[in-house]
C-alpha cells in the first residue's frame, strides 16, 4: 500500500490479458460446477421465470448441452432481470435485480474467470467485493489516515450509481483486458437485457423495461463491473496522492483542511462527470470533520471507530419488529430469528470500539423479550404459575400477576427479573450483545496466545 499515492506502472497496461478462448474457460465443466456451487450456497429468490435454486439441477441436466452450444454460437439470449425494491435504513427504497438461476450461474462463471484478470490491477485502497478484503479493512484504513493527521473527510455521493453506469464507458474498460468478442457481447447482452418490475412476472402482465444504462444490482457479475468502472477513479486519486478508501460505490477521501477538501470535492466531481459519465449528488456530497462523517455505517470519535446513530436506530427498529407483542409466533421461533439478526448485526458493527452503550443495549433487549413472555402468558393465573416455576416468591408473583400496569412497566419488576433471569433468558436462546462484542475485540484464541 502506498498512502502517498502514485500509480504503479502495472496499472497502466491496456494490453488484453487473454487473446482467445476466454469463453471456453468460462464454460469449462469445472468452472461451471464451481459457479453452480456458489449460486446454490447463496440461495436467493427465483427470477422472472419462477425457477427456484432447488429446481435448477433437473432443468440443467436436460437443457444445459443446448444452452452451452447457444452460448458458443452467440445465439443465447439472457432473460430480463426481475426488479424488486428493498427498504433502506433512511426510509427510502433501493432497487435490487434478481436474475434467473441460469443467468446467475453463467454470470458467476464469468466472474470467476474475469476476476483473476482484473483484480490484481485494482488499487490497494479498493476493498469492495475483493478476495481477502472487507468493509472492516476499509474502515480501519480510514482510521489509519486519521491517525496520520488527515481529519477532514470529503464524502462524494454517487447518485443511483448502479442505475447510471454508462455502458460505453464500461465496455471500453472491459475491452482493455479482454479481447474475446464473444465474452464482451455476452456481457453487453446482460447489461441491455432489461428489467421486469416485481408483480409483473406473469406472461400476460410482462413488460420488459429497457436498460440503456446501469448495472443490475444483485447479479454475481455486478460487483466486478462496478469495480472496473471505478478503477479509473482510484488511479486518478492515487496519481494525485490522495488518502482514500473505497468500497464499491461508497468512498471517502481524507485531507487536512476544509479548504483542501472543498478543492478536492470540486475536482473529483468534475472527473466523475466528465470521464466516467457518473452523476454526483451535490446535496449529499460534502466536506466535514471525520467525527461528522459516515462511512459504511461507521463514524469516528478522534481515532476511535463507532457505529453511526443511523445504524443504531435501524438496529432498534428491527429488534422492535422481532419483539413486537402482536407478532403471533412461538417464543422459540421469535428467539431464533432474533438471534440470527443480532448475530449478523454484531458480526459487522462489533467493529465499533465504543463499549459504553453495549450494557444498556443488552438490558433493553432483555426487557423487550420479557415483555413478549409476559404478553404470551396473558392470564393472571398463568403468569403466577409460570413465575413460581421460575423461582419467584409466591407473594411477589401474585402481586405482579394481578397488576394492571403496562407490559413494559412490569417487564422491569422484581417478579419478572427474579423469575426470567438473565441466565434463564440465555438458556431459552437469547444471545448476549455484550458477549458478542467482547468475543470480537478479545478473541479466546488471542488470549491463549
Amino acid at each position: 500500500m502506498k498512502p502517498t499515492g502514485g500509480a504503479s506502472t502495472r496499472h497502466d497496461s491496456d494490453e488484453p490479458a487473454r487473446k482467445e478462448g476466454l469463453l471456453e474457460q468460462v464454460l469449462a465443466p469445472e468452472n461451471m460446477q464451481r459457479a453452480w456451487q456458489q449460486v446454490r450456497a447463496n440461495q436467493g429468490a427465483a427470477g422472472m421465470d419462477g425457477m427456484s435454486v432447488q429446481q435448477f439441477p433437473a432443468f440443467a441436466r436436460e437443457h444445459w448441452p443446448a444452452i452451452r452450444q447457444s452460448l458458443i454460437n452467440e445465439t443465447y439470449q439472457p432473460a430480463a432481470v426481475r426488479r424488486v425494491e428493498i427498504p433502506k435504513p433512511d426510509g427510502g427504497r433501493r432497487p435490487l435485480g434478481i436474475p434467473t438461476v441460469l443467468d446467475r450461474v453463467i454470470q458467476q462463471a464469468l466472474a470467476q474467470v474475469l476476476n483473476p484478470i482484473f483484480d490484481p490491477l485494482f488499487a490497494e485502497t479498493s476493498y469492495g467485493f475483493r478476495p481477502n478484503r472487507s468493509a472492516h479493512d476499509a474502515v480501519k484504513q480510514v482510521r489509519t489516515y486519521i491517525q496520520q493527521g488527515h481529519r477532514m473527510a470529503v464524502d462524494v455521493d454517487l447518485s443511483k450509481f448502479f442505475d447510471t453506469v454508462n455502458h460505453d464507458v464500461l465496455m471500453h474498460r472491459l475491452a482493455r483486458r479482454v479481447s474475446d468478442q464473444r465474452v464482451l457481447r455476452l456481457i453487453g447482452q446482460y447489461l441491455r437485457g432489461g428489467v421486469v418490475m416485481d408483480g409483473q412476472a406473469c406472461p400476460e402482465q410482462r413488460r420488459i423495461q429497457p436498460t440503456p444504462s446501469g448495472v443490475p444490482q444483485g447479479g454475481p457479475l455486478s460487483p466486478l463491473l462496478a469495480n472496473i468502472v471505478l478503477d479509473d477513479l482510484d488511479k486518478e486519486l492515487e496519481r494525485r496522492g490522495h488518502r482514500f478508501a473505497r468500497y464499491a460505490d461508497d468512498f471517502i477521501i481524507l485531507v487536512k483542511s476544509q479548504r483542501a477538501g472543498e478543492r478536492v470535492l470540486r475536482s473529483v466531481g468534475r472527473f466523475l462527470q466528465r470521464k466516467l459519465k457518473l452523476v454526483v449528488n451535490a446535496k449529499k456530497s460534502r466536506v466535514c470533520p471525520t467525527g461528522q462523517s459516515s462511512f459504511l455505517g461507521f463514524t469516528f470519535k478522534g481515532t476511535s471507530i463507532r457505529w453511526t446513530d443511523k445504524a443504531l436506530a435501524e438496529f432498534q427498529r428491527r429488534v422492535r419488529l422481532l419483539t413486537g407483542r402482536s407478532w403471533g409466533v412461538s417464543m422459540d421461533y421469535r428467539l431464533r430469528k432474533l438471534a440470527e439478526y443480532v448475530r449478523g448485526w454484531m458480526g459487522y458493527y462489533a467493529l465499533s470500539e465504543y463499549y459504553r452503550p453495549i450494557p444498556e443495549l443488552e438490558s433493553w433487549l432483555r426487557r423487550r423479550v420479557r415483555c413478549c413472555y409476559w404478553k404470551q402468558w396473558r392470564w393472571c393465573r398463568t403468569r403466577v404459575r409460570e413465575l413460581l416455576k421460575l423461582g419467584t416468591f409466591l407473594r411477589t408473583a401474585i402481586h405482579a400477576g394481578l397488576s394492571r400496569k403496562s407490559y413494559w412497566r412490569l417487564s422491569k419488576t422484581l417478579a419478572t427479573q427474579s423469575g426470567m433471569t438473565n441466565e434463564w433468558l440465555a438458556e431459552q436462546g437469547l444471545v448476549s450483545i455484550k458477549t458478542l462484542w467482547a468475543a470480537f475485540h478479545y478473541p479466546p484464541d488471542a488470549a491463549k496466545g
